[in-house]
């Protein structure tokens, strides 16, 4: 059963319907974050450490939550109540992509306390703990965002951040397990694990996200839940704003607030090798074929 609303108050405003922006990496969450942070009554953030601190652990550690879900509830509530709290110094905490977003020079801040009525955020890999949000907000309303899993891959594999997780420092298998975080599933996933290439480990880590995706639609209601494809936000802005502005109830304008990026769309065909293309099929083939993203015949790469 979901736990009743609790009441958190942030400068003075009551947060009524937080926003949630998830995603697979690179899925293009901080581009519907771009026009959110840049509505008036939005107070959006991205990267805040405190966040991301509790976030990844998370989701790193699902474990951590277990059979304690009133108390994971109550540590997110906290990190995003001193994240949503606008200083004259909270915007120097963001991420540089953030303050990008949102574009503003050193020692503004991105909003004004007397505007905002509605708090959000879009860090990356919220993914993970999307159940834990909805524990504590139960009125929270996510926006999620599916791409491309092989362009996923390819901007995965052409971003040292993303890579960092996969090294052998980091990989934590043995301890938590099964691991949504690394796409690993079953004991199969785990012992091909070390002789995957990173093509291979990127298409897990997507092939993740889009289940915990399919989990999350098919049980909330329309008015908790949008998913939205990259590849109409890349080309149809305006009508993928339309959108979003009716489901959130409030005005939005992704037309020419966020630039053309058409040309993001279907880039694994340059950037992949046909040995990456493939090892990315052969692990995220079926959930590519259900989203209607066709893999490539052998015989065409």
């Amino acid at each position: 059963m979901r736990p009743s609303n609790h009441i958190l108050v942030v400068n003075g405003v009551k947060v009524r319907r937080p926003v949630f922006v998830l995603g697979a990496p690179a899925s293009g969450t901080a581009l519907l974050a771009r026009a959110l942070k840049r509505s008036a009554e939005f107070h959006v953030t991205m990267g805040q450490p405190g966040v991301l601190r509790v976030a990844y652990a998370f989701a790193r550690r699902p474990s951590l939550a277990h059979g304690r879900p009133e108390a994971a509830a109550r540590v997110l509530r906290d990190a995003f109540a001193d994240a949503w709290r606008i200083t004259p110094a909270g915007c120097s905490e963001c991420s540089a992509e953030c303050r990008r977003a949102a574009e503003i020079r050193t020692g503004e801040t991105c909003v004004r306390d007397t505007e905002v009525s509605r708090f959000g955020d879009a860090s990356h890999d919220l993914i993970y703990t999307g159940t834990l949000l909805l524990d504590a907000f139960p009125d929270a309303q996510l926006v999620q965002v599916i791409r491309d899993g092989r362009d996923v891959a390819a901007a995965m594999l052409a971003d040292e951040q993303w890579l960092a997780w996969f090294k052998p420092s980091v990989v934590n298998l043995d301890e938590e397990f099964p691991n949504p975080f690394l796409g690993v599933e079953n004991e199969a996933d785990r012992a091909a694990w070390k002789e995957r290439s990173l093509a291979a480990k990127c298409a897990m880590r997507w092939r993740s996200c889009v289940r915990l995706s399919a989990r999350m639609r098919s049980r909330l209601p329309k008015d908790q839940l949008l998913t939205v494809r990259y590849e109409r936000l890349a080309t149809e802005p305006g009508e993928v704003g339309d959108q979003l502005a009716e489901y959130l109830a409030a005005r939005v304008y992704l037309a020419g607030t966020i630039e053309d990026h058409a040309d993001t769309v279907g880039t694994w065909r340059k950037r992949l090798t046909p040995g990456q293309l493939a090892d990315v099929e052969e692990v995220a083939g079926e959930e590519l074929g259900a989203l209607g993203y066709d893999p490539v015949a052998p015989a065409d790469r």
